[in-house]
């Protein structure tokens, strides 16, 4: 039987709403043999997560999904396979968390300006890790009655021109590919199509991403409808490019998500966990 491979989840580490034991557990009941844990900008989950992964026997891929600043748009690049102890990944990733408490602060502060008071408190009462993201203070509007769902409060009050939202200033794209390269791992350009870049903008980003040394993109995704697999199958053929798949799954809340779900991954692309076996078959 082919192996099933998810390499893009989160935790309560992150802004997912599962804990990392809880989150492998779920994985292996959906099917998933190999999960890589992939929190924003912290890998605090993975230690706990293993020990969950080995009970159940399934295989932990050491993830992250790091946040970026490129020509002033916010990408995501994912982190494979590295060694989470490497000094220089760390200390970049604690860089990142150290602006998150800024934007926070922030966030709270231009919300509090619409009357909506409390707001940093009631986001941190959803963060169960070091990070706070947007996705928590969502949490807190809609407990609040702000807004009915998850998507409505991000489109009424976090996203560009709203009132809590604040613009990013996150990693540059060299610095991320660099500390995933630097810790052994493969970078990933993560959910390639969300960011709606025009097929221009696209193709200078996957440019400058290579030129940094990073050689995977997200094909398959849970955010990817099947007309976004095919054409970004596409831009992997041309740039010669290794693919990879992931849910993004964040919790049973987002039931249009699920661990081990995403669309097909078409022909003639060449995965990334075929490097892998690469190296293991090194190793032995």
């Amino acid at each position: 039987m082919p192996i099933h491979y998810d390499l893009h989840s989160h935790s309560t580490a992150s802004d997912g709403t599962l804990t990392p034991t809880a989150l492998i557990q779920r994985a292996g009941k959906q099917g998933v043999d190999v999960l890589a844990l992939t929190d924003h900008d912290v890998t605090d989950g993975l230690e706990e997560a293993r020990r969950a992964a080995d009970e159940i026997g399934l295989r932990l891929i050491n993830g992250v999904e790091i946040s970026v600043t490129w020509h002033g748009a916010t990408v995501h690049i994912v982190g494979l396979n590295f060694d989470p102890a490497n000094a220089r990944l760390q200390a970049g990733l604690a860089e990142l968390r150290k602006y998150r408490a800024w934007r926070g602060e922030e966030i709270a502060r231009r919300l509090e300006k619409k009357g909506i008071s409390g707001a940093l408190e009631g986001a941190k009462a959803f963060c169960n890790g070091q990070i706070l993201s947007r996705t928590h203070f969502a949490r807190f509007l809609v407990a609040q009655g702000h807004a009915k769902d998850m998507r409505k409060v991000f489109g009424k009050f976090l996203t560009h021109n709203r009132p809590g939202y604040v613009a990013g200033e996150w990693a540059a794209l060299a610095d991320a590919v660099g500390w995933i390269r630097d810790a052994g791992g493969q970078a990933v350009i993560a959910h390639p199509a969300r960011y709606r870049l025009s097929a221009t903008r696209l193709r200078a980003l996957i440019t400058a991403f290579m030129e940094c040394g990073g050689e995977v993109l997200e094909v398959a995704s849970g955010s990817h409808s099947a007309g976004d697999v095919q054409g970004m199958a596409q831009y992997a053929r041309r740039y010669e490019l290794l693919v990879s798949q992931g849910s993004d799954y964040h919790g049973p809340e987002q039931s249009w998500l699920e661990l081990g779900k995403m669309p097909s991954m078409p022909e003639g692309c060449i995965p990334v966990w075929t490097l892998w076996k690469t190296e293991q078959e090194a190793k032995s």
